[in-house]
């Protein structure tokens, strides 16, 4: 089959290359012989894969191995006991090896893909929404009526969290730097668009102040984050796209009684694997996302679409933060 592979770790233009490889054995490294095998008709590509050529990434598997965390495609064959079956059309979560024509994903976190949602927006399903849900909901306790704002509002996990707090019934403001990417956040349904060069701080707090901060961007923006929170609000720490972990005077958070709060979703996923823990977080979230896909609330962003052998360019777009929401590999 064709795959991609990181070859070395010196960066996207030159780590990657397109090779002939053996399929794939109906195994996974989470759960050996027990994995769900998918013929791949489009993969995300994400900053973890860009930070991963520079063996940057907390995960590092061994050279040479195939990038791509999420997969769209069909059933081949799955395990007893799987909630799908051959010719399914699915998203999947095989956490390395998505950037080839065949995956190997657990049973756990490969979802039937809705009629509503095509191939690409299936490969932008699990790892932006789960995390936009796990964020907002499961560590940032969000509850409908609250007024959520979205830093990067126009990218793959900006886009899913807009439209994941907007079906949770909050009122969303959202951050960006251009007038492309301000289109972008008002098709994800921003209620309103702030400029991230701009006095979007004080321009939130006019607004009425914010109960809940989604920040997958880091650097010097996140105290003015903590001064845009009403008392009581709560600032969730996704990423540092930006390049930059930002620090805290933590006074901020004594005196007007805010909280920092850390949403990982493949930590606590992989970190709990297996428990009922993990498994029902894997569960909730996937329900509401079916409920809300339903509903016509979440409908994936896809943005710039690449062929397999382009994936080079594909992580290029989204290290120059030029990238809005999800970029895909086409791959059959």
């Amino acid at each position: 089959m064709r795959a991609v592979q990181v070859t070395d770790l010196t960066g996207p233009d030159t780590a990657l290359k397109l090779v002939e490889v053996p399929e794939p054995e109906p195994s996974h490294q989470l759960t050996p012989g027990a994995g769900v095998v998918i013929d791949v008709r489009a993969a995300g590509v994400s900053f973890p894969e860009v930070l991963q050529t520079r063996g940057l990434y907390q995960v590092k598997p061994a050279l040479p191995f195939i990038p791509g965390s999420e997969v769209a495609g069909v059933v081949r064959s799955a395990p007893a006991g799987a909630a799908v079956r051959p010719g399914d059309r699915v998203a999947a979560f095989p956490m390395t090896g998505g950037f080839a024509e065949v995956a190997v994903a657990p049973a756990a976190i490969t979802f039937p893909l809705p009629d509503r949602l095509d191939f690409r927006q299936g490969a932008g399903l699990i790892l932006n929404y789960h995390t936009a849900y796990f964020s907002l909901r499961t560590r940032g306790r969000l509850s409908s009526g609250e007024t959520v704002l979205v830093h990067g509002a126009a990218g793959g996990v900006g886009t899913a969290a807009l439209q994941v707090a907007r079906g949770l019934g909050a009122r969303t403001i959202a951050v960006v730097s251009t007038d492309a990417k301000e289109a972008v956040a008002r098709a994800a349904g921003a209620d309103h668009v702030l400029r991230s060069d701009g006095p979007w701080k004080d321009e939130a707090r006019a607004l009425g102040g914010v109960d809940l901060v989604l920040d997958p961007v880091g650097g010097d923006r996140f105290t003015d984050s903590l001064r845009s929170l009403r008392p009581g609000g709560r600032a969730v720490v996704v990423g540092f796209t930006e390049g930059s972990i930002p620090e805290v005077r933590v006074n901020r958070l004594l005196l007007a009684n805010t909280e920092i709060v850390g949403a990982g979703w493949g930590a606590y996923i992989l970190g709990g694997w297996g428990s009922e823990t993990a498994d029902r977080c894997l569960r909730e979230t996937a329900r509401t996302l079916d409920e809300l896909i339903a509903a016509g609330h979440v409908a994936p962003i896809v943005g710039a679409s690449f062929p397999l052998e382009q994936a080079a360019d594909a992580l290029k777009l989204i290290e120059s933060r030029a990238a809005t929401g999800k970029i895909v590999l086409d791959v059959a």
